[in-house]
């Protein structure tokens, strides 16, 4: 469903080269298995989501420019001035300015990462769209199953994101916005069905949001990064160094007790690395340890395995990898 032929929202389409090879499957597939309704769209061939911004409200569409290294961004906006946000917004999600073959190249030195590599060679690390609403997001994948997360999620944009008409978005399956710090701080989160203890946290988190609006902006350190977040209550190392990842953008972030990314490290002969054993065997990733864990999630999930064993993990949330 499109808009209106008597809509009066600018609408602007730019093209956006990457560095190839880019693995436009696998990021789609990210971004489809967290998908919110009335949030997202998520096809094979095209990205939708709602636009809140400052300025206006919007949407955009992404799709793969074909024959052409790059990707191909609908921006549909109520005021042209969001343009170069939005447009960046885009660039941080599906992470086009990687420099994949140096990354790799790197990582290609290590006998685990080597063939990982070589099987996904265009692969990138996805950014969050938002600072906050990527933070919230992991919170509230923490210890449940990734149906249970993705539900928590689309049961809070349906009742605290902000709704928006056909006029705004020019696709009748976009219909919210994701929720503003302001909401959630001031919020009660548990009528949700969460957690009080999570429903704390997000608060928490929210109003940090709001004080500091440069709570999501890179610090001095990955280091200095992650101890902004695990300062605030229910948030510990894991969550922060999935934060630092995918919505700060530290391309060295990695959470060690990561379920997944310790399974994928297995040996030869089945043992299983400890968080601190594999943090160790990562020093030699640096710095492009994001991308390692990246590989080694792909790697994971492409695993067989019993249905039995899937969904959950005990130290990270499945949803949020």
């Amino acid at each position: 469903p499109v808009a209106p032929a008597a809509s009066t929202v600018p609408v602007v389409t730019l093209f956006i080269p990457y560095r190839p090879p880019y693995d436009w499957g696998s990021m789609v597939a990210h971004l489809a298995a967290r998908a919110l309704t009335g949030l997202e769209f998520v096809e094979p061939g095209r990205y939708l989501r709602t636009v809140a911004h400052a300025l206006g409200r919007g949407s955009v569409e992404v799709t793969p420019a074909t024959g052409l290294d790059g990707l191909r961004a609908t921006l549909r906006v109520s005021d042209v001035r969001m343009l170069p946000s939005v447009l960046a917004q885009v660039r941080r999600v599906f992470d086009v300015g990687a420099d994949v073959d140096a990354i790799h190249a790197h990582l290609s030195g290590d006998a685990l990462l080597a063939p990982l590599v070589a099987a996904r060679p265009g692969l990138r690390a996805p950014g969050g769209w938002d600072g906050f609403e990527l933070a919230v997001r992991a919170i509230l994948g923490q210890q449940v199953t990734v149906a249970a997360a993705r539900g928590l999620g689309h049961r809070l944009v349906a009742t605290f994101g902000e709704p928006l008409g056909l006029e705004s978005t020019g696709d009748a399956r976009l219909q919210r916005a994701f929720p503003l710090p302001q909401v959630l701080a001031a919020a009660d989160l548990t009528c949700l069905g969460m957690p009080a203890s999570r429903a704390r946290t997000i608060s928490r988190l929210a109003a940090e949001a709001v004080a500091d609006p440069t709570l999501f902006q890179p610090g001095p350190s990955l280091a200095d990064t992650v101890a902004r977040f695990t300062r605030l209550p229910g948030i510990g190392e894991w969550t922060a160094q999935y934060i630092a990842l995918r919505a700060v953008r530290e391309p060295d972030a990695f959470p060690a007790s990561d379920v997944a990314l310790l399974r994928a490290a297995t040996g030869a002969d089945g043992q299983r690395p400890t968080p601190e054993a594999l943090l160790q065997r990562a020093e030699a990733w640096s710095p492009w340890r994001a991308y390692a864990a990246q590989h080694l999630w792909a790697a994971d999930a492409a695993r067989p395995r019993p249905p039995s064993s899937r969904g959950t993990h005990a130290a990270a949330p499945a949803l949020l990898h």
